[in-house]
């Protein structure tokens, strides 16, 4: 079993979701985060004050899939969120060693 996890720029939701479920994911969970990597923060004005914000809004997207399907959702996640431009986020992938569903106990990819 695959974990894919993606980070991106919020606006890319609606889209992956709708695309992700298409291939057939079961189900995936969402995270609202914050970070930076290559693009810089900005400064913002509030009441008068000038700031830097270091830290950009993102979503976490993360996804439990078995071996063969992992390459497909990296491929639909990366087609269907870049813009081309700085910001657009990162993709990557990591092996999951079990998973268990707990309302039935079922473990490995029955449990996903």
């Amino acid at each position: 079993m695959k974990l894919v996890v993606a980070v991106l720029n919020p606006i890319a939701l609606g889209d992956i979701k709708d695309r992700v479920l298409a291939i057939g994911v079961r189900g995936m969970t969402i995270t609202e985060v914050h970070g930076f990597g290559h693009e810089p923060g900005h400064a913002e004005v509030y009441r008068g004050a000038e700031y830097e914000v270091d830290f950009v809004p993102k979503l976490r997207i993360e996804i439990v899939t078995d071996d063969e399907e992992a390459d497909e959702i990296v491929d639909v996640i990366a087609r269907w969120a870049t813009t081309g431009h700085v910001g657009d986020g990162k993709v990557w992938v990591m092996p999951v060693d079990t998973a268990v569903r707990v309302s039935t106990g079922e473990r490995g990819v029955a449990a996903i």
